[in-house]
Formats: structure tokens, sequence, C-alpha cells
């Protein structure tokens, strides 16, 4: 498996979910990803009895540009699988140092090339979030370039949503290689405690509604959320907001009432876990844009994990998905909406109940990760045996 992503960051959870179940279940998998820092060496490291290899491969640009498109990462990577056996590469996305060492390694040993495709970076998708006009003029050709060309190369396309499953038939890739194949959920070794137990334990007050957000915001949706929640304080004067983990925006110098929003910084995963039980309701506010449209945001896995009932926006799939899945609610994607449909929630604590009822139902069963990784290696033997005959 292939990442332009560092350790801990976007589609690396997706990847590495997806070995660590492959790997339990009697494969073994390497999962190349882009160090930190390191510049010439590959550091190995090894889980699950080394089932796992999780390998960090040097990158020559410095912090955030270390994203995939150093052609020394590239070339690095692919010398690097040049001396690796495998049965088959998994490119997750197709920035350079993904697709040229995936395509290299395929055609110097014939092993089935799959395409994972799990967010619309190029034009009109999250290259146009950037908050550089400069930035957007330079990026949005290469970005379109990298996305687009290289899909009908793959011997079977892995998608995260309809959309870029439609897209990817659009652009040749045959639909019979097409798989849905949605982000997971882990409730290993996660017993929920109460809402009252995690708010004493982390001293947050008892008896006033709490809305999550986890994680990192498009500027977009960072004013939406701030707009949504000035609406709801109107109404609801005690609500507080919680700001998990990292989060790229000051979220707090967007809303009338600073004071009303507590900011938790980085936090380890049994603390976000707890921070989650106390909360009353998860928040992901999209607006309507292309980036939100092609992509999956893995916090209302996280959320549903949790048993926490959320409210999104009906953006792309995910009114669909909230019909097919009642763990939470899609409101108009507007500030007032989403403020009234989470007003709603609150006051309606049977509902908002048996909502987290249901999505931790899901995220112990059809969406756990150990049954998301039994459809991706389906889709590995389906593929190798196609290549065989």
């Amino acid at each position: 498996m292939l990442v332009f992503n560092q350790p801990g960051r976007g589609t690396y959870w997706r990847a590495y979910y997806l070995a660590r179940e492959l790997c339990s279940s009697g494969h073994s998998v390497t999962l190349l990803a882009t160090a930190p820092h390191e510049r010439r060496r590959f550091r190995v490291s090894y889980e699950l009895q080394g089932r796992l290899a999780l390998v960090e491969a040097p990158d020559l640009l410095p912090g955030s540009l270390r994203s995939g498109w150093d052609l020394w990462a590239s070339l690095a990577r692919s010398a690097w699988l040049a001396s690796s056996h495998f049965d088959l590469l998994h490119a997750f996305e197709c920035r350079p140092s993904v697709i040229i060492p995936a395509l290299a390694a395929r055609a110097r040993s014939g092993a089935p090339l799959v395409i994972d495709w799990c967010d619309w970076f190029g034009r009109g998708g999250s290259v146009e979030e950037r908050p550089s006009r400069l930035q957007r003029a330079l990026l949005r050709s290469p970005e379109t370039f990298f996305e687009t060309h290289f899909r009908t190369c793959a011997d079977a396309t892995t998608v995260i949503n309809p959309f870029l499953g439609n897209w990817a038939a659009a652009l040749g890739v045959p639909p019979a290689s097409i798989t849905l194949v949605p982000n997971g959920c882990d409730t290993a070794d996660w017993h929920l405690e109460s809402s009252s137990v995690a708010r004493a334990a982390l001293g947050l007050p008892a008896d006033v509604p709490l809305i999550g957000y986890v994680g990192a915001i498009f500027a977009r949706d960072a004013v939406l959320l701030a707009r949504a929640f000035d609406h709801l304080i109107s109404l609801r004067p005690d609500a507080r907001l919680l700001v998990l983990g990292y989060c790229n925006v000051a979220v707090e110098q967007l809303v009338r009432q600073p004071d009303a929003v507590l900011r938790s910084g980085p936090l380890d995963t049994p603390t976000l876990r707890r921070y989650l039980r106390a909360c009353s309701v998860g928040w992901v506010p999209l607006s309507d844009i292309g980036a939100n449209r092609g992509r999956w945001p893995l916090k209302m896995n996280s959320y549903m994990e949790a048993g926490l009932p959320f409210v999104t926006t009906a953006v792309g799939d995910l009114a669909a998905f909230v019909r097919r899945y009642p763990a939470g609610v899609a409101a108009a994607a507007d500030a007032i909406a989403l403020a009234e449909q989470t007003l709603a929630l609150l006051d309606d604590p049977v509902r908002a109940a048996e909502l987290g009822a249901t999505g931790r139902r899901l995220a112990e069963g059809e969406l756990n990760w150990a049954r998301v990784a039994e459809l991706v290696a389906g889709v590995y033997q389906r593929t190798a045996e196609a290549l065989n005959r």
C-alpha cells in the first residue's frame, strides 16, 4: 500500500486500518508513507507479529510540502520497491510519489495494481479551498492531471463514495472494476462510559449542551460552523463548542462569543474517545463545494464509534447515508438549518440516544474496519484471479 501522507494524517488512516485488518486475517502488508522529517533513509517498524510493515519513506521537501510532489521521493520509493517482493499494489490517490513508484513496480513485477480514490483534489475540488490565490493557480493543473490521467491504468479501482465512482467511470474506468469501499470504524477496546462520568473526568460542566467537532476544517466550512454556532447559542446561551484534536482554523476568532469555544489541542486516542463521550452532539458542517462532494469525512465514523448522534449537511452522499443509516441528521447546507436541527436533537434526548445507538451498532457491525477489509480482500482476490486467467 502506498500513500503520500505522513503517518497519522489524512488518507494514511484509511490505508492503515485496512492494512491492520488484512494482517489480522492472515495477509502480510507493507504500508509505505512519507516520513515526517527523514530526507535520505527509509525507516521501518513492525506490528502484528511482523505481518504489518510500516515504512516511512524520505522526502526532500519541508513540513506540509511533504505531500506527494517530491521527485526524489518518487525515485527513492521506486528503488526501494525494486528490492521488495509483493503480490499486489494498492495506490491511495495518484500524486507522483504514489503513482510513479506504483506503475514502475507493476511494470517490473507484473503485479496487479489497485488505485483508491477518496478525495477530489484537482480543479473544482480541494485545490479551490487553498487560502492563497497563487497556490491555487500553481497547483490546479498538476493536481487535476495527476488525479485524472492515471485512473485507467488500474486493474481495479476502489472509491470512497458514488460520486467518485461515477467520475472514474466517466474517465473510462470499466464500471465492473470499480468497488465502493467506505471508511470504517474502530471500536477495538472501547467500552463506552457514560457522558456524566466522562464530563466529570475531564472537568466539563455536567448540564450544558456540548457540541463536538473533531479535526481540521476547510475555511468555508469553518465559517459555516461559526455562523451555526452563533445562531445556536442565541437560542441556547448555555451551549458550548468543543473543538477536539488538531484544528487548522481558529474557530473561536470567528464566533461572537469566543469564550463559549473550548479547544482541547492534540489528543491521544483514549482522551479523544472520552471527550466524544462527553459531547451531546457531533458536528460535520460541510458547505456545498466540490471538495466536500468528493470525500467522506472520517469524523462521522468517530462519532458513530462513540455512539454520538451527529448533525451534518446534505452535501454529496451524506443525505442518502443518513436515510439508509439513521445515526445522525442531515440539514440543509446553511447555518440556520444546521443550528435548528441541532437544537431539535438537544430538545429530544430520546431520539438523540436512538441515533447514537444506531451509529454504535453500525460501527461494531457493517461499518467496522474488519468488515470493510473483507470487501477489499475480495477486490484483491478477484483482480489477481482475472489477471491469471
